[in-house]
């Protein structure tokens, strides 16, 4: 099962799911997925002049990505995951998540209902998690 983890609570709570699940599932295994987003405004801000270092901001977003899938993965051992991988990509989110769920052939996607850039006030389920539920293959658990 893919379970897709930003450092929100939510995420968490969604790995928490996984984990039991996978109590119940046979040599079910977790992928944990962040991705992280290419934030091309940023880049079109620096249209006078383009510094020779243009890639730290991806860097510095990947880095951060790497910290969210270590901890999301240390708090599934925690709560007892016997088997759990992580992954980090960059790209649009729901469109990674969804490809990646289908190459890892995963029967399951788990996500939470809102990540980290949500309106708490706004609509039930956040973009993010909206668009993988339209367009994943598999089932959809929206914790």
């Amino acid at each position: 099962m893919v379970v897709a983890v930003d450092g929100s609570a939510l995420s968490l709570r969604a790995v928490e799911k996984a984990v039991h699940l996978q109590g119940l599932i046979p040599h079910a295994e977790i992928f944990l997925i962040c991705v992280y987003k290419h934030h091309s405004l940023f880049e079109a801000s620096l249209s006078i002049g383009r510094p020779v270092d243009m890639d730290i901001p991806d860097k510095v977003l990947s880095d951060y990505a790497k910290e969210v899938v270590t901890h999301a993965k240390e708090h599934a051992l925690s709560a007892g995951a016997t088997q759990v991988r992580g992954f980090v990509k960059s790209g649009r989110p729901s469109r990674v998540i969804v490809r990646f769920a289908r190459e890892k052939e995963a029967d399951l996607i788990i996500i939470g209902t809102r990540g980290t850039h949500s309106d708490k006030d706004g609509m039930l389920l956040g973009s993010v998690s909206h668009r993988v539920t339209s367009a994943a293959k598999c089932p959809v658990l929206v914790v």
